[in-house]
C-alpha cells in the first residue's frame, strides 16, 4: 500500500516563515527610521543610512518602501490612524450638540493645523519625495484631509449653510492646499506666523463661505 504525501507539505512552513520575516523586517526598518529621523531629522537621513542601521540589503528595504516618502508615511501609520479617530470623535461630539456643519469644519481645520505642526518634518519629506503623498488612500494625509473637507462641504450645501452653486470639489482641494506642508513650513519659519495665527486665518477664510 502506497502512502501519498502532499506535495506542498514542506512548502507551508517556508511560506509562513517568509511572511514572519517580512513582518519582522518591516518593523525593524520602521524602528530604525523613527530613531534616525528623531536624531537627525527626516531630511538628513538617506535610504542608505536606513540600510546600514538595520543591517539589511537595499532590495529588502525597497520591497517594503519604494522611496523615502513612503517610508515617512509608514513611520506615521499609527499616528495617522489615531488622528483620524480623533477627528471622527470630534465630529461625533459636535453632532451630539447639534453643531452646524460649518462649525464642524472649523473644528476639523483647527485639528488639521495642530497635526501639521506636530508632524511637519515628516509631512514635508513625504510630500517632497513623490506624488504618492497626494494619492488616494486612507493612510495618505492629503487624501483623508480632502475627503473629510469635501464631505463636510457637501453636507453644508445640503443644509443650506453655503450656496448651492458652490464648486465644493474645487473648494475642498483649495482649502487643503492651504495646509500644504511646505507652505506651512514657510509660514512658520520665514514669515514667523504662529500655529494659532495660521489656524485662525485659515478658519476665518473658510467661514466666509457661509457668509455669502
Amino acid at each position: 500500500m502506497s502512502i501519498s504525501i502532499p506535495l506542498n507539505m514542506a512548502q507551508e512552513p517556508t511560506t509562513q516563515a517568509e511572511r514572519k520575516d517580512a513582518v519582522a523586517n518591516r518593523q525593524r526598518i520602521l524602528t530604525a527610521a523613527r530613531q534616525l529621523f528623531a536624531e537627525q531629522g527626516p531630511e538628513a537621513v538617506s535610504m542608505s543610512d536606513i540600510v546600514k542601521a538595520v543591517g539589511i540589503g537595499r532590495g529588502t528595504l525597497y520591497r517594503h518602501f519604494p522611496d523615502k516618502g513612503e517610508l515617512c508615511l509608514g513611520v506615521m501609520d499609527e499616528e495617522i490612524a489615531a488622528f483620524q479617530n480623533e477627528v471622527l470623535a470630534q465630529l461625533r461630539q459636535k453632532t451630539a450638540v447639534s453643531a452646524s456643519t460649518m462649525d464642524k469644519l472649523d473644528a476639523v481645520l483647527k485639528q488639521f493645523v495642530a497635526f501639521i505642526e506636530t508632524y511637519a518634518p515628516l509631512l514635508r519629506e513625504a510630500q517632497h519625495q513623490g506624488l504618492h503623498y497626494f494619492a488616494s488612500g486612507k493612510g495618505v494625509p492629503h487624501y483623508w484631509q480632502q475627503a473629510t473637507v469635501l464631505g463636510l462641504l457637501k453636507t453644508a450645501v445640503a443644509h443650506g449653510e453655503i450656496p448651492p452653486d458652490a464648486d465644493i470639489e474645487y473648494l475642498s482641494e483649495a482649502i487643503v492646499a492651504l495646509l500644504n506642508a511646505h507652505l506651512f513650513h514657510y509660514q512658520r519659519t520665514v514669515r514667523g506666523y504662529s500655529p494659532e495665527r495660521i489656524s485662525a486665518g485659515l478658519r476665518r477664510f473658510v467661514a466666509r463661505l457661509g457668509e455669502q
